[in-house]
């Protein structure tokens, strides 16, 4: 089920951050290992909810994201189940061999939330526009990687991945998003959800750019092409099933991430297809470059993230039948 105003004037932004925190405090409540670990960023990626309602189960780890990492792996392997909170640059950006040795070799059970992913970061530039974290993530074994696409998501990411057993990813963004799904909506870690059935082009999609794939489902409509859109929030382990059969329906795929183009869902979309039913692909996201200091809207734009060159590679992929 999408939210009932997604396409009309009441359309609802809500904060990825929040939904992280609302998810936090509600498996806190009902579990007690869960503690939470931030880099003198509480406020930024909203763990100082959970901090404010559980403080003997919160850690202030100051600027030191390699030692918070550490110290997560200590927690999990003791019993614990360690939430690592700090912008997507840094953790994994900056943590990632401690993320491989004491976390994935050990296969402790640490989740990292990375927050201000993306180009939502916008006017912080370059260095803190995390777009190469879900390749280096989805390379290293024993670990899961989510992609949430809104407030909703992201706060039943949370509560899935404490359920779940093992090292896990997540990342979200810092701007106010659409509410895409509710309550309602199926989720369930390593299962894609298609959202919009459709005939001509398969369109996968991962975090907040799943709306603007909705958006181009719907000028492609315009112009008789049925997209079939899919909600790949899980980009390891992969749903190939649902990828497949829709390939096989429609015979072509853009994939549309705001993430470089190469290692992320457009690399998981292409190595699925090429061993089990290769069609043409066309990638939308970061066209192998650095990011720059702009709006997020601005720079979404300059970088062809818009619903306008998602319908361009869904017009040249079927073209390419």
């Amino acid at each position: 089920m999408l939210d009932p105003h997604l396409f009309t004037k009441q359309k609802r932004l809500l904060n990825m951050r929040d939904g992280y925190a609302a998810g936090l405090v509600e498996i806190g409540a009902k579990d007690k290992r869960v503690v939470v670990l931030t880099g003198d960023l509480a406020e930024s990626t909203r763990a100082d909810r959970f901090q404010k309602k559980f403080p003997d189960r919160f850690i202030e780890c100051g600027v030191a994201e390699q030692n918070m990492t550490g110290i997560a792996a200590g927690l999990a392997l003791c019993g614990k189940i360690p939430f690592v909170s700090s912008y997507a640059v840094f953790s994994p950006g900056r943590t990632w061999d401690q993320v491989r040795v004491a976390i994935c070799y050990s296969n402790a059970n640490v989740k990292i939330a990375g927050s201000h992913a993306g180009l939502s970061v916008g006017p912080d530039g370059a260095t803190h526009q995390a777009l190469e974290d879900l390749a280096i993530m989805r390379v290293l074994p024993n670990m899961t990687v989510v992609v949430p696409c809104d407030y909703e998501e992201t706060r039943k990411t949370v509560i899935a991945l404490a359920k779940m057993d093992g090292p896990a990813y997540f990342r979200f963004a810092r701007s106010d998003t659409p509410a895409i799904t509710t309550e309602k909506t199926p989720f369930k870690i390593g299962k894609h959800d298609v959202l919009l059935p459709g005939t001509d082009v398969t369109i996968c999609a991962c975090g907040p750019l799943v709306y603007e794939a909705l958006l181009a489902a719907r000028a492609l409509a315009r112009k008789k092409i049925a997209a079939e859109i899919i909600n790949c929030h899980t980009l390891k382990p992969f749903d190939e099933a649902t990828l497949v059969k829709s390939a096989k329906k429609t015979r072509c795929v853009v994939t549309v991430e705001e993430h470089q183009t190469i290692g992320g869902l457009f690399g998981a979309v292409s190595e699925t297809l090429a061993r089990r039913f290769p069609v043409p692909v066309e990638p939308v996201g970061m066209p192998n470059s650095f990011g720059e200091s702009g709006e997020p809207e601005e720079l979404l734009e300059k970088y062809g993230m818009t619903t306008e060159k998602i319908v361009e590679a869904a017009r040249r992929t079927v073209e390419r039948k």
